[in-house]
């Protein structure tokens, strides 16, 4: 890796200026003239009336690299990335245009993608992954981003589902995938991210890189064309895509990023997030360059919360994110080690943050956390910005362009105090931010829809200023340490082991990840008088083979009935109801 970063770090990749100047393609000979000013970025005009074409890196990045030019932005990189071992990587916008666009030329040429295609992208953070992520934007690739837990059976089901034509990995993920590939005929094209590794059927992308040319006008893409699909799981099924269109967090993301983040072009941003979650783009992608202010990031392969208290005490960063699980673990170290000089804006999001580990945070650091609350389907929903008070226990109020409300199952606004379901108002106008739909899936689709409402799938409370209570998902998703996660998938991997005969997951209270998952299984007869310490220790890593291994369930308990209705359903709410009755 270290030769790799040295080969990105470097501008002398400039020297492309002198690279032959490849034969454009059609797609390619669009107007480079942006649809937006930066210095006249009036949000709430362009939610009202959003441009037709809208292309992020030409639109936002590179009005930023001419501004870096002319000396009207600071000097802090567009990244800076660390790998914690004295490796580093710092880009400016300028930089970031010329290697982008060599990405782009790269996934064009010899990936053979072209405008709509689709890429699944499975990578921990590394610059390449903003690269080729940046590179898709410029040509309207669609770019998939997954996270790199995954199994082998994971891995060809999203490119199954996806039809996706390329996947873009490195040398650790790449046997999972040719183990798989002859299921996925779709796929034409496979790219390594691993520098100086090879692997027969494989494109090498730095050797691609280096030899790119840096020429490339990005594709006029509509601002409705979709640019993204993200994973999300439910309670039902395998999970779904989100689609995401060009515009939806290119745009939709710079209200939150200006008073939710606060961030101006001389922040730094880390926001701590697998990249295979859409809270990645939320974080350290689009809200960050919106603002032309430096995106922060470590490679650290696992959460070390030594790591990153050492981090925010070394570099300056202005602006951290994290989930509550993340903020729970800081506060477990000894914080009057560490000094946050630079440190202003500390941002939650993922899950509640319980009040406890609010007003702990605010006691040894003298910084609030300023919640957020936004989906794999959305951008910001609602959040406590910065010139609003920090009420513990909300998530704050509505965030623009979004009409937010607490509704009753006939769709009528609940009072002040009142639970009810929390819902986005979408008629007359769809809002700037929400998803375009769950890809070839109509009727799931719809199911979100009540009315003239978009439910979020959550219940919440708002009080009389307008402030928002979360209370409970309507649904059995369980959130542990930011990761959403389908009972159905870990119930499926569950009852492939010979010895359950009927499993039911559900959430479960844990003072640190917030809720864990836990599985209640009834044996098969020839397995019940089995030593059952063994067992939970058997069944726990037949999970972690099957699906991601997050997703294994940290308890087990073995029962002769679970709850059903008379049609046969397992009745999870009443599981999940006597679980947390259990912690209070």
């Amino acid at each position: 890796m270290a030769s790799a970063m040295k080969l990105l770090s470097r501008l002398p990749i400039l020297k492309s200026a002198n690279a032959p100047r490849w034969p454009y393609r059609v797609q390619r000979q669009a107007s480079t003239e942006s649809a937006l000013n930066l210095d006249f970025l009036d949000f709430e005009a362009i939610c009202k009336n959003p441009p037709e074409h809208f292309n992020f890196a030409r639109d936002i990045l590179d009005q930023w690299s001419q501004k870096e030019k002319d000396g009207k932005r600071p000097p802090n990189p567009a990244l800076w990335w660390i790998d914690g071992k004295g490796e580093e990587v710092r880009w400016t916008f300028e930089e970031l245009g010329v290697l982008s666009r060599k990405a782009a030329n790269v996934l064009l040429d010899h990936c053979k993608l072209s405008k709509g295609d689709r890429v699944l992208l499975i990578l921990p953070r590394v610059p390449e992954w903003w690269l080729i992520t940046v590179g898709c934007i410029r040509t309207g690739i669609i770019f998939i981003p997954a996270t790199v837990l995954l199994t082998a059976k994971d891995i060809q089901y999203r490119l199954q589902i996806s039809k996706a034509k390329c996947i873009v990995t490195n040398d650790a993920i790449a046997p999972l995938v040719d183990s798989v590939a002859s299921e996925c005929p779709s796929l034409k094209s496979r790219m390594l991210v691993s520098k100086g590794c090879s692997r027969e059927g494989w494109l090498n992308f730095h050797d691609l890189l280096e030899a790119a040319s840096s020429q490339h006008e990005p594709m006029n893409t509509n601002s409705q064309d979709p640019i993204s699909f993200y994973f999300t799981s439910g309670t039902t099924g395998y999970p779904k895509m989100v689609e995401h269109a060009s515009i939806n967090m290119g745009v939709g993301l710079i209200y939150g990023g200006r008073h939710w983040m606060n961030l101006v072009p001389s922040s730094l941003m880390w926001g701590l997030s697998d990249t295979g979650w859409v809270k990645f783009a939320f974080s350290s992608l689009y809200s960050a360059w919106a603002q032309g202010s430096c995106i922060f990031s470590h490679g650290m392969p696992q959460f070390d919360p030594t790591e990153v208290l050492k981090t925010l005490n070394k570099y300056p960063v202005t602006t951290f994110c994290g989930t509550p699980t993340i903020f729970r673990m800081l506060l477990q170290q000894d914080l009057r080690k560490y000094k946050f000089k630079s440190l202003t804006t500390c941002l939650c999001g993922g899950e509640p943050l319980n009040t406890e580990a609010m007003e702990q945070w605010k006691a040894q650091t003298g910084l609030d956390i300023y919640e957020g609350y936004g989906q794999t389907e959305s951008t910001l929903i609602c959040g406590t910005m910065r010139h609003m008070k920090v009420k513990p226990g909300f998530m704050g109020k509505p965030c623009p362009p979004y009409d937010v409300q607490i509704i009753d199952e006939h769709c009528n606004l609940l009072p002040a105090g009142k639970e009810g379901d929390i819902a986005v108002r979408i008629k007359p106008k769809r809002p700037l931010g929400l998803f375009t739909r769950y890809v070839d899936e109509p009727e799931k689709t719809a199911s979100t829809e009540r009315g003239d409402f978009y439910l979020t799938g959550d219940r919440g409370i708002m009080d009389e200023e307008g402030y928002i209570q979360f209370v409970a998902r309507a649904d059995d998703v369980i959130l542990s340490s930011g990761y959403r996660i389908g009972p159905f998938e870990v119930e499926f991997a569950l009852m492939e082991h010979p010895a359950v005969a009927e499993a039911a997951v559900v959430s479960s209270p844990d003072p640190i990840r917030g809720e864990v998952v836990k599985a209640l299984i009834i044996l098969n007869p020839a397995y019940e008088s089995h030593e059952k310490d063994k067992l939970i220790l058997e069944l726990q890593e037949h999970v972690k083979t099957v699906t991601a291994p997050y997703k294994y369930p940290r308890q087990i308990e073995f029962v002769q009935d679970l709850p059903k209705t008379i049609s046969g359903k397992v009745q999870r709410h009443l599981l999940r109801k006597k679980e947390w009755e259990k912690a209070q």
